[in-house]
């Protein structure tokens, strides 16, 4: 069997497929475009891909020995899912072992923004400290605050406990409502439109995975809706905001500020972000731990390793889709 990697990564999950296929591992960037990957995964059984991986519907059907996409990753927006499903190749993601790491990087952007860190931080490295005073870069308090939670995922959740740890409300929507029970448990208050979620927050996080229907969730008209102090999280995926209208919105003062750690054509991030007031900017770090990015390695592996070994669908550890029968 062979294996093709896109680019390195840490952890031991290429050593787990060395040891058991012939592997070939990219350069980082080489398999960043359709037609350098198209040459060459005809003549590979697996694919073990990245988020900036484009596996499209073109991509897939050249690859006439595909059997496996596992996606180092949580999100699978850069893989064509309904293509592999017509063709019978199986697709697998990283998520659960990424979730505690992504909630500590969205509220660290939380206390980033809220705290003024960036702006402040900025003004004592140019020199311009001159020591206390009661006006300098005044924050804003999490204790007491509502914190809107989009999408209560596993991540979603794991922000609403930290969340709750600085006495925030808790208030959320989702695709669907949680139970009675982890609505006890996370003390937190199902709104049930993003309309209501958006206008009732002083924070609103964004947890939800890019679909048709999340892409510009975030847009102009929703905006307009934010408290004018009110705080905007992402560590979903940059489309789910109108990058355009968040940096006017900031610009121009109509909301409290933004941490942002992905973007709408990443890794490019639009110009008018880059000078906005109160922005905390992180270039897609929110995994970047030693350990999560090792767990995310072991994990896309053993997707691989489980579908090579023969074991039924649902003994693949991350599955996206059960194969059709």
């Amino acid at each position: 069997m062979r294996v093709l990697i896109t680019e390195p990564q840490p952890g031991k999950g290429i050593d787990l497929l060395s040891a058991r296929y012939d592997v070939t591992v990219g350069e980082r960037g080489e398999y960043d475009s359709e037609e350098r990957l198209m040459d060459v995964i005809g003549s590979y059984d697996a694919l073990l891909s990245c988020l900036s991986t484009p596996v499209t519907g073109d991509v897939l059907r050249a690859g006439k020995k595909l059997r496996i996409v596992s996606n180092y990753a949580v999100g699978y927006n850069n893989i064509d899912v309904d293509t592999a499903k017509e063709l019978g190749i199986l697709v697998s993601n990283t998520p659960d072992v990424l979730t505690e790491a992504t909630a500590d990087c969205a509220f660290s952007l939380l206390l980033s923004v809220a705290r003024r860190v960036r702006e402040a931080e900025d003004s004592l490295r140019a020199g311009e400290f001159d020591g206390w005073h009661p006006f300098g870069f005044l924050g804003t308090e999490l204790h007491g605050k509502t914190a809107g939670i989009y999408g209560m995922g596993r991540i979603g959740r794991a922000f609403a406990r930290r969340a709750r740890g600085f006495g925030m409300k808790i208030i959320y929507n989702n695709l669907e409502r949680l139970d009675a029970e982890d609505e006890r448990k996370y003390r937190a208050i199902w709104v049930d439109s993003i309309d209501e979620l958006v206008r009732q927050s002083d924070v609103l996080s964004l947890h939800c995975p890019l679909t048709p229907k999340t892409r510009h969730v975030i847009n102009r008209d929703r905006l307009a809706m934010m408290k004018s102090d009110a705080i905007l999280i992402n560590t979903a995926r940059g489309p789910v905001i109108e990058e355009a209208e968040l940096a006017a919105a900031l610009h121009e003062n109509r909301i409290g500020g933004a941490g942002l750690d992905v973007f709408e054509m990443e890794p490019k991030v639009h110009p008018d972000l880059l000078t906005a007031p109160n922005c905390v900017l992180l270039p897609h770090i929110a995994s970047a731990t030693r350990e999560t990015r090792a767990r995310m390695s072991a994990l896309a592996a053993s997707s691989i390793i489980s579908h090579f070994e023969g074991k039924p669908d649902h003994a693949i550890p991350t599955l996206v889709y059960q194969r059709n029968k």
